[in-house]
């Protein structure tokens, strides 16, 4: 059994390989995950206004997922850093076709949550339709789809890190307008609110923070779906208590 003290010593003092270099590395990267997919779940449920609204049920995880399986499968040999690239720009490319179909076609609500369960399906069935294609290459690609901490260091925390920093502030202190988007796109718009460009705004934090992580750790589903009911049955409705509790829940 580990002695705490040992163990604290052995963080500041560098003189323990396993701690500093695997245990406390991996839960610091966890907790920072958990809670940037929390925070941006809640995000993505507030512009959506649906209690279900999650980055993977809207597609977001799905984009990600599909462009890393392709990297994964026509470029075996990419360097490191293509990968998690890769499926950022998934990720950022199914957010930009959500935003252009909300400032160009008014799509809002239920609808655009519909609209984001089928480009994960899309994205879903070209995966798999790869996965089959090339048999040899699946153990990567599932190994990647299913989200794991696995053979990550503290390189990968700091990675992650810059992401956190500039867009949780940002997404906090548009918290009181989303509670105005909560009130309907017609009072929020009699109140001075500019919808569109707002839920644009919102969307691309939510989705740069998941984006960041699943690049990191892979497709990890249903962490920004759960968190946020949790931090509403803790905190109240309030968008701001909400965003923090998501990310205190998340870690």
């Amino acid at each position: 059994m580990i002695n705490p003290i040992h163990a604290v010593t052995g963080f500041f003092l560098h003189n323990d390989f396993i701690l500093n270099e695997y245990r406390i590395p991996r839960t610091l990267l966890g907790l920072l995950i958990g809670s940037s997919l929390a925070i941006s779940g809640s995000v993505i449920q507030g512009v959506i206004r649906n209690p279900l609204a999650s980055p993977d049920v809207i597609g977001i995880t799905k984009g990600a997922s599909l462009a890393a399986v392709m990297i994964i499968m026509i470029f075996p040999s990419a360097p490191l850093f293509v990968l998690p690239l890769g499926s950022f720009i998934g990720a950022l490319t199914i957010s930009i076709i959500l935003s252009v179909l909300i400032s160009k076609f008014d799509v809002k609500g239920s609808k655009l949550a519909l609209i984001g369960l089928a480009i994960g399906a899309i994205c879903t069935a070209i995966v798999q339709f790869l996965l089959i294609r090339n048999p040899l290459d699946a153990n990567n690609a599932l190994l990647w789809l299913t989200g794991s901490l696995y053979g990550h260091n503290i390189a990968s925390f700091y990675s992650l890190l810059p992401w956190f920093i500039i867009t949780v502030p940002i997404v906090l202190l548009l918290g009181y307008q989303l509670d105005i988007l909560n009130l309907g796109d017609h009072v929020a718009i009699a109140l001075g609110a500019r919808v569109k460009i707002l839920k644009m705004i919102l969307l691309v934090l939510a989705v740069m923070l998941a984006g960041a992580s699943i690049a990191v750790v892979g497709g990890i589903s249903f962490l920004g779906l759960i968190e946020p009911h949790i931090a509403r049955q803790l905190v109240g409705q309030k968008n701001k208590h909400v965003r923090i509790m998501s990310g205190v829940v998340g870690a």
